[in-house]
């Protein structure tokens, strides 16, 4: 079993030196699911939300978060995105929106948190733009779909 590389030999958080590692492209991609009542996901369908594009906003939140990552989670480095998408797969039998985020970089640490945090913020933003008529919305499912680049290489879900 792999060892935590976040914690010392004393059992306390650090954050880890990255500085020897080769700059090498990385590439994360992470999803997951807003699952809400039909009346809702019309009302996003349409365009109807009274807080205005609940789409385009939560993708410009996504954005934003993937870039603020280093804030809010206290042993991610600061790092210097040069790409983030975010796309919206709408299901209107399930009444989901399903979201994924594709982060990428040239560094020397990976974008897993970047892209996962993405998807959170996105799903939040959704949640709270329809609250006012929905509370029962329920996110689901945010996970790591794929990631390449660094030492420990590809990784892809089977699911």
């Amino acid at each position: 079993m792999k060892k935590l590389t976040h914690i010392d030999k004393k059992g306390m958080p650090k954050m880890v030196d990255v500085g020897a590692k080769p700059l090498t492209e990385r590439i994360a991609v992470a999803r997951g699911n807003v699952y809400m009542k039909k009346k809702t996901f019309g009302i996003i369908k349409k365009g109807q939300a009274s807080k205005g594009d609940v789409l385009g906003v939560a993708k410009i939140a996504g954005i934003m978060a993937a870039k603020k990552t280093a804030e809010i989670i206290p042993l991610c480095h600061p790092l210097k995105i040069t790409s983030v998408d975010i796309d919206f797969k709408l299901d209107e039998k399930k009444s989901r929106i399903g979201i994924e985020s594709r982060v990428k970089i040239t560094g020397q640490t990976g974008v897993e948190m970047e892209a996962l945090t993405a998807v959170a913020a996105a799903a939040l933003t959704i949640y709270d733009m329809c609250k006012a008529v929905d509370k029962e919305i329920t996110i689901t499912d945010i996970m790591l779909m794929e990631k390449s680049g660094g030492k420990s290489g590809k990784f892809k879900r089977k699911r």
